[in-house]
């Protein structure tokens, strides 16, 4: 094999990720894992349940305390409160006052009423074969593009139903301003007429509209093409955020948030998508051919509000949101980049480094993360390994916190195999975890920042989210970001109607090759 070949598999390998294996587990070594995991499970337990099971011994004591204190002893404390109303009123004033500060000013909690996400029709599913007939026949690519091609389709996860916009089904074909924004439209208009029928809100009722679509921006702008379509009120603060990739979900959820924090009593949608037709990329270049093969049609409406009326209807509350942006950092910027190749022709490239900047990132980011949503049992074993490490042993290996003790569910990106693969091993998750980013990736493919709304739907459709069920939203993007978004389940959710995968749930999970 010739040293360019090596590379190029080593390439793809880096972004799409490879097999692996192992041996089998040893009987002794299967029971010493079991011993430990419970052992944990008790230490967990008693760090979490320490406070109550120090307080109930003290309760005991002062409960027996009053019961062995003279009748009388009582009888003249209850007279000085009776001599000293003037204290106990001013003290009660303070005490209302106090409390009326705190509700007005505290934050609003913000709800998840329902979101809906794209199914886009059965004429633009793209099996593998036509794929790679419809590539050949396009004359743009060379033999060596064109295997390259069906290396990357083979490993990416990818399964025979997914879909490409129209533009790219003729031969040869068609991208052009007019079909981008057909397929904005399709997309987004989609998702928004299923929104507004299974959650019953007016389009005027929406104060507040988030549009996030990254490499498709034009003048004027997806916002307000879901204004004119919906003939949304004029005072609607609306946002189009562009250029920010596949975490750009999570940011625009953040950009609601803090929006809704602002204005009270309203509705706030977020649209995420991305658009394909006119940035297919039709050159040679092996670092800018991977997106062809793993990005789709897809995208989400979510609906938004503040008013805690809502509340008893909603499907989830936001409790956190953190981001991580690495744009400091020269090969983290670049790692992910829109530019033309030697030809002149614009694609998007992804940097063999990839996954070693996603790992970065992802550590910054559960740095911060952690000790929002950790029980006291993981930051304290953290914390002693840290001090451990530093001071005593520098070969202690770094404790990973067990996140299945914070969060329930997980919506990893699907952003392809090997990124689903990385999340997985470093974060010690199970592959019932990663199960509905590996479903989401082969039913429906890379759908950009879209694709944990997919996810949460698969969860759904599953029957899995309990009331009180927390899950995990996280998601990377050029520049380069990871996010992450933090919902807890305020009832025992069902799928809503239309839901991507309600004629379909029942084949999945499936089988996924090595």
């Amino acid at each position: 094999m010739s040293g360019e070949t090596q590379n190029e598999t080593n390439h793809a390998a880096a972004v799409e990720g490879g097999g692996g294996g192992g041996g089998r587990a040893r009987l002794p070594d299967f029971l010493q894992s079991v011993n430990l995991k419970y052992v944990k499970l008790g230490y967990h337990y008693l760090i979490t349940h320490l406070l109550t099971l120090c307080l109930i011994p003290i309760m005991v004591v002062i409960a027996v305390e009053i019961a062995q204190t003279n009748p009388d002893e009582i009888k003249q404390l209850w007279l000085h409160l009776q001599y000293n109303l003037v204290s106990v009123i001013i003290c009660s004033a303070f005490l209302v006052f106090g409390s009326t500060v705190y509700i007005m000013t505290r934050p609003r909690t913000v709800y998840l009423v329902d979101y809906a996400c794209y199914r886009p029709p059965e004429r633009l599913r793209v099996r593998f074969n036509q794929f790679m007939e419809h590539s050949r026949l396009t004359g743009d690519f060379d033999e060596s593009s064109l295997e390259f091609q069906r290396k990357i389709l083979v490993r990416s996860g990818l399964g025979e139903e997914t879909y490409v916009p129209e533009a790219m089904h003729y031969l040869p074909p068609r991208p052009s301003m007019a079909a981008a924004r057909d397929e904005a439209e399709q997309v987004m208009f989609g998702a928004l007429d299923t929104l507004f029928e299974n959650s019953s809100i007016k389009p005027k009722d929406i104060g507040i509209l988030v549009v996030n679509c990254s490499l498709f921006n034009p003048t004027p702008s997806l916002s307000a093409m879901i204004v004119n379509k919906y003939k949304l009120r004029g005072n609607i603060r609306s946002f189009n955020l562009g250029g920010m990739g596949c975490s750009a979900g999570v940011i625009a959820v953040d950009l609601a948030r803090d929006l809704l924090q602002v204005h009270g009593g309203t509705y706030a949608v977020v649209v995420s998508t991305e658009n394909i037709t006119q940035n297919w990329y039709f050159g040679n270049k092996k670092s800018m051919l991977i997106p062809n093969c793993l990005f789709r049609v897809g995208g989400a409406a979510v609906l938004l509000s503040n008013k805690s009326g809502d509340r008893r209807r909603a499907k989830y509350k936001l409790v956190h949101v953190v981001r991580t942006h690495r744009g400091s950092d020269d090969k983290a910027f670049h790692c992910v980049y829109q530019e033309q190749d030697d030809a002149g022709k614009v694609g998007v490239s992804l940097s063999k480094d990839l996954m070693a900047i996603a790992g970065g990132a992802l550590k910054t980011n559960i740095t911060t993360l952690g000790p929002l949503v950790l029980p006291i049992s993981e930051q304290l074993l953290f914390f002693a390994t840290l001090v451990g490490k530093k001071f005593f042993n520098a070969k202690i290996k770094p404790y990973i916190p067990d996140f299945n003790l914070a969060f329930d569910h997980f919506c990893i990106h699907a952003g392809g195999r090997a990124v689903i693969d990385e999340l997985e091993k470093n974060l010690q998750l199970t592959p019932m975890h990663v199960e509905a980013s590996r479903m989401t990736l082969h039913r429906f493919g890379n759908t950009s920042s879209s694709s944990i709304w997919y996810e949460l739907a698969y969860t759904e459709a599953k029957g899995r989210v309990r009331k009180g069920h927390r899950i995990w939203q996280i998601a990377f993007g050029s520049g380069f970001k990871c996010n992450s978004a933090v919902w807890q389940a305020l009832r025992n959710v069902k799928p809503s109607n239309k839901s991507p995968w309600e004629d379909c749930i029942d084949r999945y999970p499936v089988q996924l090759s090595s």
